[in-house]
């Protein structure tokens, strides 16, 4: 081999090295952000306040709900007030794209609603990228990184984005049902099987629908949420679609989930989810 191919060989080398090095400390430096938003999203949680669900507290609830409330096995059970858990799953950005592997970590606070999503998507074996969305005192945002190094694309800061991420609270309140006895959320029957969820907090509102089958079981859940389109905010209707239900902490929560953007050539499914880990009123990130 050339001396100067040997040269241009040992240079690549150290590149990739440099680049994985970097990328390692950037990494690490995004764990340790997300370690503080979550210290900071479970600062104000009352976990240690026992309370346990009642018939009572169902009541005013529409019917269909409450059929929810009581397949989902909350009564005589704890009221959530913070939830963590583990996701798996694939998802794409656009429909000729390949669907890329996901895991994620996700922490709830529920008595002042708010989130933490934190995920890492492999595009192939050597890169990869990191994303983060949170929804804190009523404001939301989102972050992705190339290798957690390199910026691919942030939101924040605008009405729009609030609206959306409430609206992605609304809709993951499936995975912790108590969640719909508390006074943020506004219940309208719409028919024997579903019924209208209203969020209001930190002066935003949001809006959807729940959708449950004979057996109570959630099945959908549907809104007009923000999406981004050429630089601009479009209404569009988006929610999930429950491919399946699990058992974690004595609750019955549908664990796993098709996220959807409903579009005139048709649903476009880009997420698909499925929990592989929850706990209930455990305040503490994962190690």
């Amino acid at each position: 081999m050339p001396k100067i191919a040997i040269v241009i060989l040992g240079i690549l080398a150290v590149i990739i090295v440099l680049v994985f090095v970097v990328s390692a400390v950037a990494n690490s430096r995004f764990d340790q952000q997300v370690a503080k938003e979550v210290e900071e999203l479970f600062g104000s949680n009352q976990v240690d306040k026992k309370e346990i669900i009642t018939e009572a507290d169902l009541a005013g609830l529409p019917r269909c709900v409450q059929k929810w409330m009581g397949r989902s096995q909350v009564v005589g059970k704890e009221k959530i007030r913070t939830v963590r858990l583990k996701q798996s799953g694939v998802m794409r950005l656009k429909e000729d794209q390949p669907w890329l592997p996901f895991e994620a970590e996700q922490y709830f606070n529920v008595d002042e609603p708010g989130f933490v999503w934190k995920a890492k998507v492999k595009m192939n074996p050597l890169l990869y990228f990191t994303g983060r969305d949170r929804y804190f005192q009523g404001r939301g945002e989102m972050k992705i990184k190339l290798l957690s190094l390199l910026p691919v694309a942030a939101a924040g800061g605008s009405s729009e984005m609030d609206q959306s991420t409430l609206l992605r609270y609304l809709a993951e309140m499936a995975w912790f049902p108590t969640a719909a006895l508390n006074d943020y959320i506004k219940w309208e029957e719409i028919d024997a099987n579903s019924a209208r969820a209203t969020m209001s907090y930190q002066s935003v509102t949001g809006s959807g629908v729940y959708t449950f089958d004979e057996n109570g079981d959630n099945v959908s859940f549907f809104a007009r949420r923000y999406r981004e389109e050429n630089g601009q905010f479009v209404l569009a209707p988006w929610g999930g679609v429950v491919r399946g239900y699990g058992e974690f902490n004595g609750i019955r929560i549908s664990s796993q989930m098709d996220v959807v953007w409903k579009q005139e050539t048709g649903d476009f499914n880009w997420f698909k989810c499925d929990i592989t880990g929850l706990e209930y009123n455990r305040p503490q990130l994962y190690q």
